[in-house]
């Protein structure tokens, strides 16, 4: 499947202008830059996220995909979504940007996962502003998403089925 029209336009937007790049940090990288590697090991948990540009009246949600399952030559598996947050919000504190939230997973993270020989793969982390009206209980699941629901996301389906508009932000690292 291949990545859908807003990841292409968000990565474009990236590379043009790296100022406008979601935060990501992890605990052995405390600032991730755009198309930067991470060994598999150090991206375990999901990133921090921050997005000094955001507004504290706003909500978010962010969306993780690997673009290039199971190997980059051969995307077939891809997209595939390693995260689906909802209910992220400008932390008070420290007035970074950081984004915190309450709100249940949508997808819980999983780390990166490259089959054994495949090159880096893109892991993607797109930033939008939540609809107001999206309900989190209507779509958090309670419990761990398994790899059948995680292959082949079709993203443009999701953002239309829930409203969501333009990415805000995004960054990506590579990894295998």
């Amino acid at each position: 499947m291949p990545s859908s029209k807003r990841v292409e336009q968000a990565l474009a937007a990236l590379e043009k202008d790296k100022s406008k790049a979601l935060g990501l940090a992890l605990p052995k990288h405390a600032s991730i830059e755009p198309g930067q590697f991470v060994p598999r090991a150090d991206a375990r948990s999901a990133p921090e996220l921050f997005f000094p540009a955001g507004s504290a009246e706003k909500t978010y949600m962010v969306i993780c995909l690997d673009l290039d399952a199971p190997f980059v030559s051969f995307p077939v598996l891809g997209p595939i979504n390693h995260w689906c947050q909802s209910g992220l919000r400008i932390s008070s504190a420290g007035g970074n940007g950081k984004l915190e939230t309450t709100d249940p997973f949508v997808v819980n993270y999983i780390g990166p996962g490259p089959p054994p020989g495949a090159a880096p793969h893109r892991y993607v982390f797109l930033l939008y502003e939540q609809p107001a009206n999206f309900d989190v209980k209507k779509h958090a699941p309670g419990k761990h998403v398994g790899a059948g629901g995680r292959m082949r996301f079709d993203l443009e389906s999701w953002e239309a089925k829930i409203g969501l508009g333009e990415v805000v932000a995004a960054n990506y690292f590579k990894s295998n």
